[in-house]
């Protein structure tokens, strides 16, 4: 890096909340906040009833669900809108309102999702397929470009503006793009995001069919009951027999300012990226290649015996999962860090995924607590947090690391 990043604000919205405190006191629990949805097949099987099925989804909260509503019914112009842009205006409201920004600032924005307006693309779609028309609006808002610029017209800045979709790693790839408009002077204040609202029937189909997504429990049991089998997604187990991913939909947004700020919540003080020569289209190497060289990458001359703990990608498949730590186990020989992961807790976002974790680095470097996974073989807890590895890795092996200080 040519000089550190102070991330100055944070907001999320997840199955975990949308405030602070909230999230944080839901971190503390061994609670999961995955719940039940009923999916069904659309067109002519629509009507039948035993084709519909329950599954497992990390998604909002019926107060949260309501917040979105009153944004969206807010504007006429947000009322057309997608979930995933509505959820990155919501939380990009809050990030800046946390960092002190105005428009004013002329703040660069880069948000990303993995998936884009996938609600309205199904229903447009389905709209064509029954009556071969298509809906006036269906291309602006189902545009991947819609996200950021909707961001940047909520917030009236003048700054840049750019969306991408770079698969799981979509939201660690926003940070990448701030660090690199900061450092080249061309933005000297970026707010840089990712959203995702996959819970969709065709999304969950899409990850039922590559045989990932989690089998449904018989039945959902209280914290106090809850065993190792209780937990439906055994993201960072790494002796599950079955792959256990679930979706989850969410955002998050940090603000990030040049140099080290006395304000500052933590400082990026690494990064790295990488992506692997592909066998198949999902596919990662036996020992995750490239999270070997995005990690030595934002490791620098920086000693791994420092890092304190690593918040991993770990997405509840036994593949994805094992080849992580092979990963961590070859550049961290002699001290492996405190190892944790949330999608046990919230489902594995997509391209939101990356700032989440990047969150939960934040609260555990901000409160000086390390948040276990209950069902993880156990590990000796760190005396002191200043130094903590956020990985992602999407479809093709395109991986990211973040170093954070404190």
């Amino acid at each position: 890096m040519n000089q550190p990043i102070s991330i100055t604000a944070f907001a999320s919205i997840s199955a975990l909340g949308s405030n602070p405190k909230e999230i944080w006191q839901n971190y503390l629990s061994n609670k999961h906040f995955l719940t039940e949805k009923e999916i069904s097949p659309k067109g002519r099987n629509a009507t039948l009833k035993h084709n519909k099925k329950n599954v497992f989804v990390g998604q909002l909260s019926q107060e949260n669900q309501q917040k979105i509503n009153e944004l969206r019914n807010s504007d006429s112009k947000y009322k057309k809108l997608d979930d995933t842009v509505l959820f990155a205006i919501y939380v990009s409201r809050a990030a800046i309102k946390n960092a002190n920004w105005n428009s004013n600032d002329n703040f660069g924005v880069n948000f990303g999702s993995s998936r884009g307006a996938t609600n309205l693309f199904e229903k447009y779609h389905q709209e064509f397929l029954e009556t071969q028309k298509s809906s006036t609006l269906s291309s602006p808002t189902t545009t991947l470009g819609n996200i950021s610029s909707w961001v940047a017209h909520d917030l009236q800045t003048s700054g840049p503006e750019i969306s991408h979709s770079i698969t799981c790693s979509t939201a660690l790839h926003s940070l990448l793009n701030g660090i690199a408009w900061m450092n080249s002077g061309m933005s000297h204040k970026f707010l840089v995001g990712g959203s995702e609202a996959p819970l969709t029937d065709f999304t969950i189909a899409q990850m039922q069919a590559l045989k990932v997504y989690a089998k449904r429990h018989s039945e959902l049991v209280s914290e106090s009951h809850q065993t190792k089998e209780s937990y439906p997604c055994k993201s960072f187990d790494l002796n599950k027999k079955q792959n256990t991913m679930v979706l989850g939909e969410g955002a998050s947004a940090i603000c990030l300012e040049k140099g080290i700020l006395k304000n500052a919540l933590a400082t990026i003080s690494g990064i790295g990226f990488a992506t692997e020569v592909l066998k198949h289209n999902t596919s990662i190497s036996t020992n995750a290649d490239c999270f070997q060289k995005s990690m030595k990458m934002a490791l620098g001359t920086i000693n791994p015996d420092e890092i304190d703990a690593i918040v991993m990608h770990a997405p509840g498949t036994i593949k994805g999962d094992q080849s992580e730590i092979n990963a961590i186990s070859k550049i961290f020989c002699n001290k492996i860090p405190f190892l944790t992961t949330n999608k046990w807790k919230l489902g594995h976002t997509f391209g939101a995924s990356g700032l989440l974790s990047l969150e939960l680095a934040l609260f555990m470097l901000q409160h000086q607590k390390v948040i276990a996974v209950p069902f993880a073989n156990q590990q000796l807890e760190p005396k002191k947090l200043k130094k903590i590895l956020v990985n992602a890795v999407g479809f093709g092996g395109n991986a990211v690391s973040i170093l954070l200080t404190k």
